[in-house]
């Protein structure tokens, strides 16, 4: 599709008729063309479509490490073991870091695979800067889910408290410049640290630093709970 509509200025014209709610949420503005390579790229995949396949992969394995596991009645043999519980979650939350650092592999590779095969002009600084973004909001949400699972034991509960934060986040996101009392609450938005535009306006490295300590924080909560938690008395 991009070659077809490559430097069309049709097309962008054509855009700019878009109401602001979609354009907003799209992240079309000034800085980003969809007859661009970057801009392209940028919303086709990463202002919704990956975010989305990386949250639902990373709570997905989250709740299922913990909660899962519970429901189940294979984590009181896990737990009975010499191993510490600290451990044990640590584990699971490094599995899952592991999987998502994959998944990051596997864009970077195959999008710079893309770049030589169409000529999209991607920036490989920009493109891991916003990859990393998008993996280190799955990683807050998936930590996330292991913490709800740790302290409910539901694997409902962990799949949706994450899935509903990370839903208002992204509506928080892509309204707060329409709508003015939004403005103060898109701090509380993983998906602002996460970076729109990132491609074509360059990396912030210090919200992926926000990002990526709130994960720490979350992640040393969930061991807290973890070790604190009854488990048949295990």
């Amino acid at each position: 599709m991009f070659p077809s509509i490559h430097g069309s200025k049709q097309f962008d014209d054509l855009l700019k008729q878009y109401p602001d709610v979609l354009k907003s949420f799209l992240g079309i503005g000034d800085t980003l063309s969809i007859t661009s390579g970057p801009g392209f790229v940028e919303t086709e995949l990463f202002s919704l479509m990956l975010p989305l396949l990386a949250l639902v992969l990373a709570i997905g394995v989250g709740a299922a490490t913990i909660a899962g596991e519970e429901e189940q009645g294979l984590l009181e043999l896990v737990v009975s073991s010499p191993v510490p519980r600290r451990a044990v979650i640590g584990w699971k939350a490094a599995g899952l870091l592991i999987e998502i650092l994959a998944v990051a592999v596997t864009i970077v590779v195959a999008l710079l695979i893309g770049d030589v095969l169409v000529d999209l002009g991607l920036d490989a600084g920009r493109l891991i800067g916003a990859t990393a973004g998008i993996c280190l909001l799955a990683l807050l949400h998936g930590w996330l889910a292991m913490l709800v699972g740790a302290a409910t034991r539901h694997r409902s509960f962990a799949i949706g408290v994450p899935a509903a934060i990370a839903a208002v986040g992204y509506l928080i996101a892509g309204l707060h410049s329409l709508a003015g009392w939004l403005d103060p609450f898109r701090y509380l938005s993983g998906f602002y640290y996460a970076g729109q535009g990132t491609l074509t306006s360059g990396v912030d490295w210090g919200h992926l630093a926000v990002l990526a300590a709130a994960s720490a924080v979350v992640l040393a909560a969930a061991v807290a709970v973890f070790q604190r938690r009854d488990l048949g008395g295990a």
